[in-house]
């Protein structure tokens, strides 16, 4: 488990910082007034999310493989990382729902059903907290595997040609 020291670390890191992002969101009023905006702000969060991709395989790569890392071993370390936010996903979800935004999933379903864009029913079965989770786990695993494999091949040790 010592292997893995540095991943858990980071996404550690990655998790507070999600916290800190729906905050954030909440504060500029992405939650409430400017709710029907809040998918693209939602989009902004890739920046953040590399970044720490990057941070997490550069420590990687400096403090485990002492400066000497391949693609594969950048990979397997994002792709563990990765796993690691998803088993933290629902925690993520319930801390974001239940006490940043509470009101959060009836305000998209009000807007949803308003805008004549769902049924209240359909609005209703896709804005909860468990088909949240179940999006955040698959968006983050896919985020994570992309974001690793091209953050690890930048990052790779050059090989004399």
């Amino acid at each position: 488990m010592k292997k893995f020291t540095i991943e858990f670390k980071w996404a550690i890191i990655s998790v507070i910082i999600f916290l800190a992002w729906m905050t954030l969101e909440k504060q500029l009023g992405f939650h409430n007034e400017k709710i029907k905006w809040q998918m693209v702000f939602t989009l902004l969060y890739i920046f953040p999310s590399f970044l720490l991709y990057y941070l997490a395989l550069r420590d990687k790569k400096k403090n485990y493989y002492k400066n000497n890392m391949n693609w594969r071993q950048g990979f397997i370390s994002s792709i563990v990382i990765s796993f690691i936010i998803a088993v933290f996903s629902p925690i993520t979800q319930f801390i974001t729902h239940e006490f940043i935004s509470p009101q959060y999933f009836e305000r998209l379903i009000s807007l949803s059903v308003e805008s004549k864009r769902m049924t209240l029913e359909q609005a209703q079965s896709y804005f909860n907290l468990t088909a949240y989770i179940w999006q955040n786990i698959s968006s983050g695993i896919s985020i994570g595997v992309v974001f690793g494999a091209i953050v690890a091949y930048m990052i790779k040790t050059k090989t004399a040609s």
